[in-house]
């Protein structure tokens, strides 16, 4: 059985369009995101570095990565992931 992954942090270079607005916006409403956030880092003339930090109850890592690659973006590192089952309520 696989530990469902709750948490990700991301560093991602992003062509200037889309957005960061569009960008995150699309990473939220994919299936099994609870929120998502995104940072620029860096810009240059073409690109932006941007930090994407992303939270839910069972993250898909190759689906993130397939809309990320859809909107233009790459996935330079993974450089923070939480997974794990949530804990329970003592009663």
């Amino acid at each position: 059985m696989k530990v469902p992954i709750r948490h990700l942090v991301l560093d991602i270079l992003k062509p200037h369009k889309p957005s960061i607005i569009e960008f995150v916006s699309e990473i939220a409403k994919m299936d099994g995101v609870d929120s998502a956030e995104m940072e620029v880092e860096e810009m240059d003339e073409k690109t932006e570095s941007v930090k994407l930090i992303i939270e839910g109850k069972r993250l898909n890592f190759s689906k993130i990565e397939d809309a990320l690659r859809d909107m233009g973006g790459s996935v330079h590192s993974i450089d923070k992931v939480f997974a794990g089952k949530p804990k329970r309520k003592r009663v």
